[in-house]
Formats: structure tokens, sequence, C-alpha cells
């Protein structure tokens, strides 16, 4: 008996569009956008950098705006959304096949597949267009988690999880406490290193040059910076997506009001207090040793630890959004229906100002359901926009942009990818990308399946 469950073949592909949720493909796309926008600093390659080496320190008050609203809302915590995201798709994934008949194992397998390829993918994105790629990462985490977690129970994975948080404070706060004993907080980090935008090579004008520096920063990023999470506790958002997939806390928002309200009140108001000091160092509002404002110093620390709080709280606030939509579109379906027949079926008792709205709200949430859906193809097409545009060895264009222009600019790119995503919806087609990694995962094991039940 446990042979034939170890060989039981693939009976199913990838998600089909009816069991699809709203909630993690509406995330994904407005995640999209807050990454497109994170990621714009390293493009400003000709702005002055201050103390923190990421984000422009000089322009106008607008400018200025601009650089204090991102770091508060989306330095540091964009990619903790993208974690759980990944995690919660990667456990929706495997309860797919293993409830279609699939064994656990060849489930695990599909997605060690997918993991490998994503490194692939992650790599050769980082070498030809954008160093701080985050595919190849993510595609080592999911790897090793895994293989670890995927077929654990929830206890465990509540043992594990806390243990992460755990960890992931005590290597945040063990420096920090360090240097407070000794007196030294405010030299805690290194004001005079190389500025981190540097590492993306956008500044530099020869295209090889840059790909070089970029495959050394994507080396890094993508199997040692990833280590060092599995080591420090930085799993601890991947497993809170296997966990809450679990539960289907997504798929289902209204059963979890509760909790997604704390979350959502928490873990914002905590991801953004924990930023305004940086935020406020930034502006020159508040005064603070550069060193303490540099990448290793405490306020960068504060505000990474800080970070995954409000990367969940953004999630649980797109899931009660789900939820208040839905039943707002329930409701109206019904109000319609009700009024149309009151109206002889002419649906003279509807509201039509009421109807125009619903319609047009429901074409922007399908639209940016539409990138979640296609979420590496926007992701990939955002640098195919952004690098030959904006790096020195392409047009250079990011020399003369300033970070509110650029802001607008990096809208402007997730907007095209919005009205392609949708275009491809109303096709019903899939993104090129997704197309790709679906034959790159499931193609053999399909193909296996196929044949053997062609000979039974």
């Amino acid at each position: 008996m446990t042979t034939t469950s170890e060989e039981t073949p693939v009976r199913r592909g990838g998600v089909r569009a009816e069991e699809r949720a709203l909630a993690p493909d509406l995330a994904r796309g407005i995640m999209l956008l807050l990454i497109v926008l994170s990621n714009t600093a390293f493009h400003l390659w000709a702005a002055r950098r201050g103390p923190s080496g990421w984000q422009p320190a000089d322009g106008s008050w607008l400018d200025h705006a601009v650089q204090f609203t991102m770091i508060i809302v989306l330095d540091l915590r964009v990619y903790p959304l993208f974690a759980f995201l990944f995690g919660y798709g990667m456990m929706q994934l495997f309860l797919r096949q293993t409830a279609s008949g699939n064994s656990e194992r060849g489930a695990a397998r599909i997605l060690r597949r997918r993991s490998l390829w994503l490194i692939v993918i992650g790599l050769l994105h980082s070498t030809l267009l954008m160093a701080g790629d985050i595919v190849g990462y993510y595609g080592v985490l999911s790897l090793v988690l895994g293989l670890v977690f995927l077929r654990r129970s929830e206890r465990a994975l509540k043992r594990w999880i806390c243990a992460g948080a755990v960890l992931m404070v005590f290597f945040a706060a063990q420096p920090v406490v360090s240097a407070l004993l000794r007196g030294e907080l405010g030299t805690l980090g290194d004001a005079g290193a190389e500025p981190g935008f540097m590492a993306y090579a956008a500044q530099e004008g020869n295209w090889l040059t840059a790909a070089g520096t970029r495959l050394e920063t994507g080396l890094f990023i993508t199997f040692l910076a990833s280590a060092l999470a599995l080591v420090g506790g930085g799993y601890v958002v991947f497993l809170l997506g296997f966990w809450a997939a679990r539960r289907r806390v997504l798929e289902e928002p209204g059963r979890h009001r509760t909790l997604l309200r704390r979350t959502a009140v928490i873990g914002i108001t905590v991801g953004w207090l924990g930023a305004l000091p940086a935020a406020l160092a930034h502006v020159g509002a508040l005064d603070v040793p550069a060193d303490a404002q540099s990448e290793e110093g405490a306020l960068t620390l504060l505000r990474d630890v800080t970070g995954n709080a409000a990367g969940l709280g953004y999630v649980a606030a797109v899931a009660l959004f789900v939820h208040w939509w839905t039943s707002r579109r329930a409701g109206a379906i019904a109000g319609s229906g009700a009024s149309g027949h009151a109206g002889g079926g002419t649906g003279a008792g509807v509201d039509a100002g009421a109807g125009v709205e619903v319609g047009v709200g429901a074409t922007v949430v399908a639209a940016v359901s539409a990138v979640g859906k296609r979420s590496l193809s926007c992701y990939l097409a955002h640098s195919l926009l952004f690098a030959p545009v904006l790096a020195a060895w392409g047009l250079g264009l990011g020399e003369h942009l300033s970070s509110w222009t650029m802001a607008l600019f990096a809208v402007g790119v997730w907007l095209l990818t919005v009205a392609g995503a949708y275009a491809l919806e109303r096709a019903g087609r899939r993104g090129p990308a997704e197309a790709v990694l679906r034959r790159l995962m499931y193609g053999a094991a399909q193909g296996k399946a196929g044949r053997v039940a062609k000979a039974g």
C-alpha cells in the first residue's frame, strides 16, 4: 500500500481559474506596485545619498515627502508581504495536489522542481537586468522550507514560528543591547561604508561591467542572504504563510475577521512606528548620529524587525477589503435582482449610480487581481521597462529624475503591467513567465501520468 501511494502519478496540473481566491491575487497585484516603488531608490544613481546609503538625501520638499513616506511604508516592509504570500501559495499548491489524489511526496517533488527553476530564473534576472532580484532568494527558501515543513503538523509549524520569532528578535536586538551597554549606541553601524545602492550597478556605464556586479550581488542575495535568513529566523513570515494557508485565512476572510483586524491594526501600527525615527532622521526632523542611520545602525535594525509586522498587516488589510468588497457586491447583486423583480423585470428600481460605481470598482479589482495572477511576468516586466531606460548603461534617465518624478515613473510602469495583465485576463491567457514555469513544473510529470493512464 505504501509503495502504491508513493508512486501515485500527478493527477492534475496547476491551479484552475475557478479555484483561485481573490484575496491572494489582489494582494500580489498591490504588492507589485509597492515593490516597483521601493525599487526606485537605486535607479536614482546620480542622487546624493544620506547615511542610510539607500534613499536620496537631496531634492525639493516634494522629494523629501516621498522619501519620508517610502521609509515608513515601503522600505523593508514589502518583502515580508512577498514572503507571506509566497509561503501561502506554496502550501495552497501542496494541498491542492494532495486533495486531487497525488501523494505528498509527489506534490513535494513538484514544488522542489518549481523552487529550482525559480533559482535559475532569479539568477538570470539579476545578471541581465536587476541585481536586487528576490525570485532566486525565495526559490532557495522555498526549497529548504518546503523540504522540512510542508508535511509537518500544525503544532510543529507553530513551534518553529515561535522559535523563528525569538531568533529574529534576538539577532536584531543583540548588537543594539551590546552597544547600549557599552554606551556606544550612537556609533553602532558605519555611515562611511559604500552606499548599498551601488551593489545594483545602475550607475555603471558599461553593460558587461554592470552585469558582473549584478551577478555578484545576485549570488549574495540568493544564497548567502537566504542562508542568513534561515539561521536568523527570517523564515518566520514564510512559515506563517504555510500556517494561514492550512486555515484558509485568505480564501475565507469572513471566518477570520477578528484575527485579520488585529493583525492589520497592530501590524501596520508597529511597522510604521518602527520606521518613524529613521524617516524623521532622514528629513532632518530628528537629530541622530549618522552611524545610527547607516545600513547596520540601530534605526535600520529597528526598521528591519518591525517591517515584518507591517508586511503581515498589509496582507490582513487586503483580506479585510476583499471580505467587504465581496459582501458589498453580493448585496448589490441581490438588491438589483429584487429591484428588477419589483420593476417588472426591467431593473427600473436599481440605483444607476451605485451600479456604475460597482461596475468601475469591479473592473479595477479585476485588473489588479489579473496582475497578481501573473505576478512573475509582471515582476520581470518591471525590470524590462526600468533598467534599459533608467540605468547609465541604457538611456540613463535615472540621472535626471528625482524621488517624486521617479515614483510617478514607477506608478506608470505598474499601470502598464496592469493594462497588459487585464488584456491577457480577458483573452483567457496566462502570463508568459507563468506559462513557461508551469511547463517546467508539470510537463514531464504530466507526460508520465498520461503514459501510465494510457498503458492502463
